[in-house]
């Protein structure tokens, strides 16, 4: 790679933590200065934008880029941690839910509004992770920030989830997002699986896998 560095378009399987993919790359490329423009949780998969040497002065500008998601929400049951991180603990029968309730409660989630980060998050509070106090079950009350949902589509229903697509602003948190959006229907809800496909400029369609970057340096 020359010495300006670059970018490079990772596609983030199910399992691996950002750091992992960067103690990967930083092994594989035997460079020190790498960083990534924003973390996707070990449960999400798709884009995570990668950059090496000068072009980690791009991040701070590609973090603030509104990001595009797909994924599933599971209806009718919830966790702790607003995905599949925690076992499901909260439960509602949903069979006689109306599906063009669902559909109209779109349109109440787009635009700015107040979002809550998840309690399990690496949010700081006290100069710890907000995740830190939730595995002791610790209560703590985190603070609310603005965010945009710039699109939002529901593109099925197939009882109990909801495949969906959204385009939202920097800061978002979709598992809190799949939560609210359960309980303004007053029924229990969480992120079920979620897969990042574009941020700012860049696709997913263009990333590539980690074993493919291993496989080409072993050449």
């Amino acid at each position: 790679m020359p010495d300006e560095g670059g970018l490079i378009l990772i596609d983030k399987d199910e399992g691996w933590t950002s750091f992992d993919i960067i103690r990967k790359l930083r092994n594989l490329l035997k460079i020190k200065k790498i960083g990534h423009a924003g973390t996707l949780d070990p449960l999400a998969t798709g884009l995570m934008i990668v950059a090496v040497g000068k072009a980690t002065k791009q991040l701070n500008f590609i973090q603030n880029d509104d990001k595009q998601y797909t994924g599933l929400i599971k209806l009718g049951a919830s966790t702790p941690s607003y995905d599949r991180e925690t076992e499901e603990s909260e439960f509602a029968d949903i069979s006689d839910l109306d599906e063009k309730v669902i559909l109209a409660n779109r349109d109440n989630f787009l635009g700015e509004l107040e979002q809550f980060p998840p309690v399990y998050s690496a949010v700081k509070y006290q100069g710890k992770r907000a995740y830190e106090f939730a595995r002791k079950k610790i209560d703590i009350e985190l603070q609310p920030r603005n965010v945009t949902i710039f699109q939002f589509e529901i593109l099925s229903l197939d009882n109990p989830f909801l495949e969906f697509k959204i385009d939202v602003s920097k800061g978002f948190y979709v598992r809190t997002f799949a939560f609210d959006f359960g309980h303004s229907l007053r029924i229990p809800s969480y992120l079920y699986s979620l897969k990042r496909t574009r941020v700012g400029e860049y696709f997913l369609k263009d990333a590539v896998k980690l074993d493919e970057i291993e496989d080409l340096l072993a050449k």
